[in-house]
């Protein structure tokens, strides 16, 4: 019996390794400073940090918004990025002024920002979220209400991980600067999948394997104008903001997939684009059962390669294991704990009812995707959801 193909569509959460980045490992283990800490004198020391320094300045270059490379820090991912972003900012814009208290964040953010939250207020921050429009997308007129002069630090991702919509991040840096706030974006699903408007932002989070590279590095860009107080100690690496041995393997790794990634991005972009165009227009007929998150529209304002579903009155779960034994591999936009499953906050936030939002599909893939996959994908999702729901396909 062969084997059935399975599709995998689950590029949000961690894309398929590109073969630039296995080549640049693979010339890492063969070069002769393989294993050599970059931070030693020695010969091998110094061609190792050679390296780590060209990387840094790719991905810096990568980056745009005219991000020196020596403000680029490489960390262990999205997670670690944005926790020192939000800790080592806000003390350190306290440290400066003592009356900036107050973190303002969107409702909308990663776990790895939200769950910040407490842990600020625990440190005697002020902590307030901001709610986005049904459209997913955060007002700055909003933003402006919640910053005053007692902000320390506003953060608002770049595009969201669930629905894929792109925020106005120069405006709302602007409205953060205006009450004299720093800003930091989490550019995790957005880098080297959208060109990054970048010239306003103080601090930037961004990770690997999102664009296929290694799991388990990232970075953070900061300003030098903006105090960043560091959440570990010990070695000095990274200009003291993140010491610890640097992984020269996956940092050389992170920046040959971001060359291929920016490289010719507009042309990337919209051929993924075009993708999801065309999947939203078989997924989400006029009167369907299948609804689009936030709009079937795929322009300037959305990640091309995401498209957020809804179905009402039909679970997540049910569906993924349905898609997963048809060989088709997604993910939702809710979470599933101890047998319950739950709103996202994301769609929650957004206004969607729970009917609906419980029954949230993401399908995310970047311009690699096979076309006739995709319709295959089509093809399942629609007679999975006919046969639960009796709706034609």
């Amino acid at each position: 019996m062969q084997n059935k193909k399975t599709v995998y569509l689950d590029y949000a959460a961690s894309a398929p390794a590109r073969e630039s980045s296995l080549a640049a490992e693979a010339a890492y283990a063969a070069s002769p400073y393989a294993g050599a800490n970059p931070n030693s004198l020695h010969t091998q020391g110094r061609l190792a940090a050679r390296a780590l320094d060209q990387a840094r300045s790719d991905l810096a270059r990568c980056l745009g918004g005219k991000f020196r490379p020596s403000e680029v820090a490489f960390t262990s991912g999205g997670t670690e990025s944005n926790n020192l972003a939000l800790f080592g900012l806000a003390a350190g814009a306290r440290e400066r002024d003592r009356r900036r208290t107050k973190v303002v964040m969107s409702a909308i953010e990663h776990d790895s920002v939200l769950d910040v939250a407490a842990p600020l207020r625990a440190e005697g921050f002020e902590v307030e979220l901001v709610r986005p429009g049904r459209d997913g997308k955060v007002a700055p007129e909003a933003l402006a209400e919640a910053v005053d002069g007692g902000c320390a630090l506003v953060s608002v991702m770049y595009a969201n991980n669930e629905t894929g919509v792109v925020q106005p991040v120069a405006e709302l840096a602007a409205a953060a600067h205006a009450a004299g706030a720093l800003f930091h974006t989490d550019a995790v699903q957005a880098f080297g999948r959208v060109p990054l408007d970048l010239a306003a932002v103080d601090a930037v989070s961004a990770a690997a394997h999102k664009i296929g590279g290694p799991v388990g590095v990232g970075l953070l860009a900061v300003r030098g104008r903006a105090a960043l107080r560091p959440r570990q100690f010990g070695g000095g690496q990274e200009l003291g903001r993140r010491p610890g041995t640097q992984d020269v393997r996956g940092a050389l790794a992170f920046a040959a997939a971001a060359k291929e990634c920016c490289d010719g991005l507009e042309g990337r972009r919209e051929a993924c684009a075009a993708k999801a165009r065309r999947l939203y227009a078989r997924l989400c007929a006029d009167g369907g059962p299948i609804l689009a998150t936030a709009g079937t529209e795929v322009g300037e304002d959305r990640l091309p390669g995401m498209v957020s579903l809804l179905v009402p009155d039909l679970d997540s779960e049910t569906m993924i294991l349905a898609l997963d034994d048809a060989g088709f591999e997604v993910s939702a936009g809710s979470a599933c704990s101890s047998g319950s499953l739950d709103p996202s906050h994301v769609l929650s936030a957004m206004g969607i009812a729970r009917r609906e939002a419980l029954g949230s599909l993401r399908v995310s893939f970047d311009e690699r995707a096979d076309d006739e996959d995709l319709e295959r994908f089509a093809d399942a999702l629609l007679g999975i959801v006919a046969a639960r729901t009796g709706a034609r396909r």
